[in-house]
């Protein structure tokens, strides 16, 4: 027998849920910083000013002074790309959760709760607003509590919305996510989802620190 269960959002989920989104995401910052290392254009600059201190261009404490300040910089970046979502969501669909997605036609939002009341994770449904997706569902705002992982309870989450999906005649259930999140990722493509896209934010930031959204799919058999 489960010891959680799924259930509409309630008001009094308001501060869990938006400190869980917000959260959740920062877990990824340091990942994805790690991964900003590797890049060639990163790490081979940095690899030829090591050459300046024993050719005398450049005193050693300089060059220590310096690739301190170019590992803060590529960290602030790479932070920024995370905290400046968090930021926009939790000023727009995640600032009213019951308006935004429980007083609108075809949106939804579910919370998992354990048996003794504790908040284990979340999850969200909207319709998609792109191009040529009116019959595809959008999955949004999945997350889950660290202590409550590896429980399956995402996959019940993401199961229950695609059956919502599937009950309301959409073809496809669709969702954004990004390279760092690869743990995410392996749980979705073990669902059935399969990566439609792979595309960087229109700003030249997300390109320096390789910070790349990954788009998914789930289509829905006919019936």
């Amino acid at each position: 027998m489960s010891d959680y269960f799924l259930r509409l959002y309630k008001d009094s989920d308001y501060h869990e849920a938006r400190d869980l989104f917000a959260s959740g995401l920062k877990e990824h910052i340091n990942k994805a910083f790690r991964h900003a290392l590797c890049l060639t254009h990163v790490w081979l600059p940095g690899l030829a000013t090591i050459t300046l201190p024993a050719l005398n261009l450049m005193p050693v404490t300089t060059f220590v002074l310096v690739v301190a300040l170019g590992l803060i910089a590529l960290w602030c970046c790479t932070r920024y790309m995370y905290t400046s979502y968090i930021d926009h969501a939790l000023s727009n669909d995640m600032l009213d959760i019951r308006k935004y997605y429980l007083q609108r036609d075809g949106y939804c939002f579910w919370v998992a709760e354990s048996t003794r009341g504790e908040f284990m994770g979340m999850i969200a449904a909207l319709p998609s607003s792109d191009p040529g997706g009116e019959k595809h569902l959008e999955l949004r705002r999945l997350s889950v509590v660290k202590q409550h992982r590896g429980k399956g309870v995402g996959k019940v989450l993401c199961r229950m919305l695609i059956d919502f999906a599937r009950k309301r005649g959409y073809e496809a259930v669709v969702l954004t996510t990004t390279l760092p999140q690869r743990e995410a990722c392996k749980m979705y493509e073990k669902l059935g989802f399969r990566l439609i896209d792979d595309y960087y934010y229109p700003n030249l930031l997300s390109r320096v620190v390789d910070f790349r959204v990954l788009a998914y799919q789930y289509d829905i058999p006919a019936a």
